[in-house]
């Protein structure tokens, strides 16, 4: 495909006039000149060898960004290449099933859409929260059911669509190395300004695409189950459990307020966001 731009005979010569003014005071302003490196290589008379200019700029395929259709429910996500690996540029938003902040379980999946409340699909779905921040899942719903895994790939498909999968401990940590290490990871991850971050710096750049979203977790808080921390944290399960503790999975945060990305485990009932990588 091809953008197009014609320009009629008017408009020429106005910009005939403006764009060749440095030319000898002999120069015709109803003339075209076509120059190189300073020279005169070329001349049409506007009124007598032309009635219009057409100019193309051909689309310049991007092999490192491009989007994809989840054709179990119709999303439309970005992707981008980050080194070796292809990463989701957005969090997942695939919604079976949603359930309230009071209903939890670190066995049995729970799908929620922050400060939702209810268990109507459609209904969380016109919610602002689940457009741009997607869909947080415990980590018995981000797995599907699957058995952890410690592998890169993970060859783990969980909640991800076909193609994709979720990415283990040490995918995330090929994708941080890639980024510049544990320290300054998190800003070239993270979106820049304060559109959706309650705090930005100079030093964010997201140079990865990545884009980063706070899209905060669904926590408990005091015995309290609570959402919490949107627009401060973003919070990615990984396909790793904790090799010590069965109850708990391996995760990554970024802060708005913080260059690092953190790494830790926490127990499977936590709702929290999903990158997906592709396989």
């Amino acid at each position: 495909m091809k953008s197009t731009h014609i320009i009629n005979k008017g408009l020429l010569i106005v910009a005939s006039i403006y764009i060749f003014s440095f030319l000898s005071a002999t120069a015709q302003s109803d003339t075209m000149y076509i120059m190189k490196s300073g020279f005169i290589v070329g001349q049409y008379h506007v009124h007598d060898d032309i009635d219009s200019i057409i100019f193309y700029k051909p689309e310049i395929n991007d092999t490192n960004r491009g989007r994809f259709t989840d054709i179990r429910d119709g999303n439309t996500y970005i992707w981008v290449r980050i080194g070796n690996q292809v990463w989701m540029a957005e969090n997942l938003k695939y919604l079976p099933k949603v359930v309230g902040v009071n209903t939890g379980s670190d066995s049995i999946p729970c799908y929620y859409v922050y400060d939702y409340d209810s268990t109507d699909v459609n209904e969380a779905k016109l919610t602002s929260n689940y457009k741009t921040y997607g869909v947080l899942y415990n980590w018995s719903a981000a797995m599907a059911g699957r058995a952890g895994s410690t592998t890169n790939p993970s060859d783990v498909q969980g909640v991800c669509p076909s193609g994709w999968h979720m990415p283990s401990a040490s995918e995330w940590n090929e994708l941080v190395e890639y980024a510049g290490g544990v320290i300054v990871a998190g800003d070239k991850l993270k979106e820049a300004g304060t559109t959706h971050w309650d705090f930005s710096h100079i030093g964010v750049t997201n140079e990865t695409r990545f884009t980063a979203l706070p899209g905060g977790y669904r926590y408990i808080f005091n015995g309290v189950p609570v959402f919490k921390s949107m627009f401060r944290n973003g919070s990615w399960w990984t396909a790793t459990e904790d090799e010590k503790n069965d109850t708990k999975a391996w995760y990554r945060g970024i802060s708005g307020s913080a260059s690092n990305i953190g790494e830790n485990t926490f127990n499977k009932e936590i709702g929290f966001s999903v990158r997906c990588v592709r396989d």
